[in-house]
């Protein structure tokens, strides 16, 4: 199955990302490619308010990016935020990634939320509470968010549910090291999982010479294909791009014949 990885630096304007994303999936159809994963907060990039621009699955703007893959007739993966709770102290969104194309409906609430590094998405957001998988093109895919990466138990839990490739789609926070934690995850929780990785990210906007807006996390670029072993397949630099992989479901067996890391699993 071919697979393309957009890695976009979204703005504010929900129409304006909308245009970003026809055109890259449009792209990645003309390269052949089944499906193409965009980052995290692609209907709105962190540092605008997600509040006023929240909506339900069957909104305007998941609808529009629906109509695009059914166009297209590709599946895509794209982050968006959908409402939370409401009380006496405010509102909350969900950060949510939706999946959707011929064949494809699915969403997923990040579970692990970025109370890190200065940041306090838990003040804006509610976790979600179950692992989320889907099926195309003969692959199970497994879904996560961004500070996911972080906890491997969510990707072996994809795993079980029959995962072969693990979907992270991240707007990853800039800093000393940051960029080369990125990394390192994607390939730890492919070796975890036995799974390949497809580790999409938000590009870096000083790569376009645009400076960041305090603390949130706007992207550092960098997305990766990971094989099941860990070795990185194909990879991105900061500035914005779209790129293609192979998986073969064949290659994924292989790896946990050779690492059966999720058979010899104990559970405490």
């Amino acid at each position: 199955m071919r697979i393309a990885l957009a890695q976009i630096i979204s703005g504010r304007d929900l129409a304006g990302n909308l245009v970003l994303v026809e055109d890259y999936a449009r792209r990645a159809k003309e390269g052949r490619a089944e499906l193409v994963v965009f980052p995290e907060a692609t209907m709105r990039a962190f540092g605008n308010s997600l509040i006023d621009i929240a909506e339900p699955m069957d909104g305007p703007w998941a609808s529009r990016v629906r109509e695009i893959a059914k166009d297209l007739e590709i599946v895509i993966v794209a982050g968006m935020f959908t409402p939370g709770t409401a009380s006496d102290s405010g509102s909350k969104v969900r950060n949510t990634l939706l999946a959707t194309g011929p064949g494809v409906e699915a969403s997923y609430d990040k579970i692990h939320l970025f109370d890190a590094f200065g940041f306090a998405e838990s003040d804006t957001v509610d976790a979600g509470t179950e692992p989320v998988t889907f099926d195309v093109g003969g692959l199970t895919f497994g879904l996560s968010t961004c500070y996911d990466i972080r906890f491997p138990a969510l990707f072996t839990a994809n795993a079980a549910r029959g995962a072969e490739v693990n979907i992270v789609s991240a707007s990853w926070g800039a800093g000393p090291g940051k960029a080369e934690q990125w990394k390192l995850l994607a390939r730890a929780r492919a070796l975890d999982a036995t799974t390949f990785v497809l580790a999409c990210g938000q590009g870096d906007p000083a790569s376009q010479g645009v400076e960041a807006k305090g603390a949130a996390p706007t992207g550092v670029g960098h997305s990766a294909v990971v094989s099941p072993l860990g070795d990185v397949l194909e990879e991105l630099d900061a500035a914005p791009g779209l790129l293609f992989a192979e998986l073969d479901p064949a290659v994924v067996q292989a790896a946990r014949q050779k690492l059966p890391v999720l058979a010899n699993r104990r559970d405490f």
